[in-house]
């Protein structure tokens, strides 16, 4: 016979153990899957958080100008046409853009966005292990009023895959192959210091000819270490600058640092000529050689370190 409930006594309530508790909680954040919302006054945004992750709106400094930009006026002009004849609603191409380091490739997209934000374009950033999200950004994308006329830019800085790496499949799928991945409001531009994106190793030539593949097909291995880069409509290849560019850039960087300070002191070197003086030169060759190369990053981290020099020393002697 069942005991009679009593209402005056206190119901009993049981508890989980706080690491049970903090284990459903971690599994429930990771199944679900926060929505992704785009404002388009937002001009650039960055996803972090990996999978679960989010868009993380960006203060973007537009310093930056396509003019400030020497030695890649071939590279630069046919990516201007690109992202031009993408925000007028044109057909345009993705971009893969590779080279030799430091060589302005970064630096593009964000001058970019400095000219052409007016117009409509929107960066999202995205790291090559977050690759997996872009179907997330593109719903977002779409998402968007219709009489929106932002235009997105999804920009992936140094991208490379190893061989075991599969998040490339889905940055396949968006450039060429998903049957919706033509869109007239995402474009891919991607960066990277090798032209193909997926390693090409020796041996698996040898292999081929020797017949030590176990595959019966093996050239179509060889063809999908190549097949992503080939969904890039649009190639630019950056080479390393001669003396005399890399010269020519150093200057241009100091002379934008001397509008700076010119109204604080006369006792700035002039740099408007068409040379260097010698001692800035001498100094910015040296710079060069100790860093391995030149590039349009060497010459401005050389401008940064000189112009920061001359004013600490400026400085010292006005005590």
């Amino acid at each position: 016979m069942s005991q009679p409930i009593n209402a005056s006594q206190p119901a009993t309530h049981y508890a989980l153990p706080s690491p049970l508790l903090d284990l459903l909680s971690q599994y429930l954040q990771e199944q679900v899957k926060p929505t992704v919302e785009i404002d388009p006054a937002q001009l650039a945004y960055r996803w972090v958080g990996g999978h679960n992750g989010h868009l993380e709106p960006l203060a973007v400094n537009l310093f930056l100008s396509l003019d400030d930009l020497h030695g890649i006026d071939r590279q630069k002009s046919k990516l201007v046409q690109n992202t031009r004849q993408f925000l007028k609603g044109y057909p345009a191409n993705h971009v893969l853009m590779t080279g030799t380091r430091g060589a302005g490739k970064s630096s593009l997209i964000r001058a970019l966005l400095q000219t052409y934000h007016s117009e409509g374009l929107r960066i999202i950033e995205i790291a090559r292990d977050d690759l997996q999200v872009l179907d997330k950004i593109r719903t977002a994308i779409k998402a968007l009023p219709a009489d929106s006329e932002c235009r997105y830019i999804v920009y992936c800085d140094d991208l490379a895959f190893n061989g075991q790496d599969e998040s490339y499949r889905t940055l396949k799928s968006v450039l060429d192959g998903a049957l919706d991945s033509e869109q007239d409001k995402l474009l891919v531009y991607a960066t990277s210091n090798r032209r193909h994106l997926l390693p090409q190793l020796m041996k698996d030539n040898v292999n081929i000819y020797n017949g030590q593949t176990d595959e019966v097909n093996p050239y179509e291995t060889v063809d999908e270490t190549v097949s992503l880069s080939d969904r890039f409509g649009l190639w630019l290849s950056f080479h390393p600058m001669d003396q005399q560019t890399y010269l020519q850039i150093v200057q241009h960087y100091l002379n934008l640092e001397q509008q700076k300070i010119m109204a604080k002191t006369d006792t700035i070197t002039h740099l408007e000529s068409n040379s260097l003086p010698d001692n800035i030169r001498a100094d910015a060759l040296r710079w060069a050689s100790e860093r391995g190369g030149r590039s349009g990053r060497v010459a401005y981290q050389f401008s940064r370190y000189w112009s920061g020099k001359t004013q600490l020393s400026i400085a010292d002697n006005k005590r």
